[in-house]
C-alpha cells in the first residue's frame, strides 16, 4: 500500500486512471465487432470459438498468475510485456482472416496474454493507493468508460463494426498500454518469498472444501450451470444486433455498459430491500427476460424490445455476478477468501462460459442449418434455448438455496465493496481476485 502525499498521490491516481482507461478500451474495441466482422469474412459457423478462447485463458490466467507473476516479477514489467505481446498478436489477426484456424489461435495467443493483465492492473492499482475501498472504484470507474468510448469510436466514429479496423485500434492501444505500463510505480510481486502454492489452492478446491454448506454448494453449482446460457449473449448479442438493423452494433451494445455503472451506484439501495437470494434471483431473471425480448422482437425487428434486452446488462451484470462475489466474500474466511473467489471465476467464467460458448455455436449453426444467414425467424428460435435454460436453473436456485448470512453484513459489505468486488470480474471479466460485456 502507498504512503504518498497529496500530489504525489494525485499524479499517481492519473497514471493509475490511464492505466484502467486503456485496459478496458484495448478489449473493448474489439471484443463486440469480432463476430460482426468474422460474419463479414466468411466465418459465421466459427464466430462462437473467438468467444470460447477467452474463457479458456480464464481457466489457465490462474496458474500464471499464482505460480509466476505473483512471486517473481515486478506486476509493471510482466502486465508491460503481456501487453505489447497480445497488441501485436491483434495486429496481426486480420492478416490470417483467410484461414480461420490460425485465426482463431491468434485471437487465443491474444485472450492469453491478455486476460492475466485483468488481475494484475487490479494489483498494481491496490499496491499503489492508500484507501483501497474508497479510491479503487474511481480508478475502475475510468475502465467502463474506455469499454464504452472504445465502443463508440470504433462504430458510430470510424464505422468499422464490421472491418479489420477495430483491432488495429485495439493492437495499437495494446502497444501503447505496454509501453506505458513501464513508467507505472514500481510494484513488486505480492507473493515474493511466500511459500510455492498447490494447484489445489490456485483452483480454490481448498477453500471449497472449508465451505461445504449446502446453501454455498447450491450457488456454485448455479453459477457454474447458468454461466452456460450467458455465453449466448456475449457470442451472439451483436451479430443479432446488426442483423435486425442496427447501424452501430457496437454503439448499440455500449448501453449494456452504461446501465452497469448506474446499477452499480444503486446496489446498497436494493440489497437493503432484497437481500442477497432475491438478488441473485433478480440478476438470473433478468437474463431470462433478455433472451425472451429478443426472441419475441426478432421477426418484427422490434427495436424497443432490444434495446430494453441490452440495457437489462446493468441488472443482469450487476445483481448475479457481483452479488455473487459479495456473497463468497462474506461467506470465507481472510484465509481462504482469494481462493474462494479465485474457484468462483474458474467456474463461471472459465469453465461455465467455455461449454456455454461452445453450445451456443452448436445451437447456431443447427438452427442456420446450412443457411449463408439465420432467418429472423431462426433468431427468434434461436434465442428460446438459452432463454429456457437460464430459466429452469433460476427455479432451482430459488426452491434450493436458502440465504445463510446475516443481512447487516452483507449490506455492509456492499456499501463499502460492491463497486471494488465489480471491477474484479468486470468481464471476461476474467479475473481470479476479481463485461463484459
Amino acid at each position: 500500500m502507498s504512503t504518498t502525499t497529496a500530489p504525489a498521490a494525485e499524479y499517481s491516481n492519473a497514471r493509475l486512471s490511464v492505466m484502467m482507461f486503456l485496459q478496458y478500451f484495448v478489449w473493448g474495441a474489439w471484443y463486440v465487432t469480432v463476430g460482426n466482422f468474422m460474419d463479414a469474412q466468411g466465418m459465421k459457423d466459427i464466430i462462437h470459438w473467438a468467444y470460447t478462447v477467452g474463457p479458456l485463458a480464464a481457466i489457465f490466467s490462474p496458474f500464471f498468475l499464482g505460480l509466476v507473476c505473483d512471486r517473481y516479477f515486478n506486476v509493471e514489467k510482466v502486465l508491460g510485456t503481456l501487453h505489447i505481446l497480445g497488441g501485436l498478436a491483434l495486429l496481426s489477426a486480420p492478416f490470417l482472416s483467410g484461414s480461420p484456424v490460425w485465426f482463431i489461435v491468434i485471437i487465443a495467443l491474444h485472450m492469453l496474454a491478455y486476460t492475466p493483465t485483468i488481475g494484475l492492473s487490479n494489483s498494481l492499482a491496490f499496491h499503489n493507493i492508500d484507501n483501497q475501498e474508497k479510491e479503487f472504484p474511481r480508478l475502475r470507474v475510468f475502465g467502463t468508460i474506455g469499454w464504452i468510448v472504445a465502443g463508440i469510436f470504433v462504430s458510430s466514429v470510424l464505422g468499422a463494426d464490421t472491418s479489420a479496423v477495430p483491432f488495429y485500434v485495439a493492437g495499437a492501444s495494446g502497444v501503447v498500454l505496454g509501453l506505458f505500463s513501464f513508467t507505472l510505480p514500481a510494484t513488486p510481486p505480492p507473493a515474493a518469498g511466500k511459500e510455492s502454492l498447490s494447484i489445489r489452492e490456485i483452483l480454490g478446491i481448498d477453500a471449497l472444501a472449508q465451505l461445504k454448506s449446502r446453501s454455498f454448494i447450491v450457488f456454485i453449482v448455479s453459477s457454474f450451470l447458468i454461466s452456460i446460457p450467458l455465453a449466448a449473449y456475449y457470442a451472439f448479442a451483436p451479430v443479432f444486433v446488426n442483423a435486425t438493423g442496427f447501424e452501430n452494433p457496437a454503439t448499440t451494445m455500449s448501453f449494456g455498459q452504461m446501465s452497469e455503472v448506474a446499477f452499480m451506484i444503486a446496489m446498497p439501495f436494493f440489497f437493503r430491500r432484497l437481500g442477497v437470494k432475491w438478488m441473485l434471483l433478480v440478476g438470473m431473471g433478468a437474463w431470462v427476460l433478455r433472451y425472451v425480448l429478443f426472441a419475441l422482437a426478432a421477426t418484427d425487428e422490434i427495436t424497443w424490445m432490444i434495446m430494453t434486452g441490452i440495457v437489462l446488462h446493468g441488472i443482469c451484470f450487476d445483481f448475479f455476478f457481483v452479488t455473487g462475489q459479495i456473497y463468497v466474500d462474506k461467506k470465507s474466511s481472510a484465509s481462504i477468501r482469494s481462493q474462494a473467489q479465485g474457484f468462483l471465476v474458474f467456474a463461471t467464467y472459465g469453465v461455465g462460459m467455455f461449454i456455454g460458448a461452445q453450445l451456443s455455436g452448436w445451437v447456431y449453426n443447427l438452427y442456420k442449418s446450412g443457411n449463408v444467414d439465420m432467418s429472423l425467424a431462426q433468431w427468434a428460435s434461436f434465442w428460446w434455448v438459452p432463454a429456457l435454460f437460464a430459466g429452469v436453473i433460476m427455479l432451482i436456485f430459488a426452491v434450493l438455496f436458502k440465504n445463510d448470512l446475516p443481512p447487516d453484513g452483507l449490506l455492509l459489505a456492499t456499501e463499502d465493496s460492491a463497486t471494488n468486488e465489480s471491477a474484479r470480474d468486470d468481464s471476461a471479466r476474467d479475473d481470479r481476485s476479481d463485461n463484459h460485456s
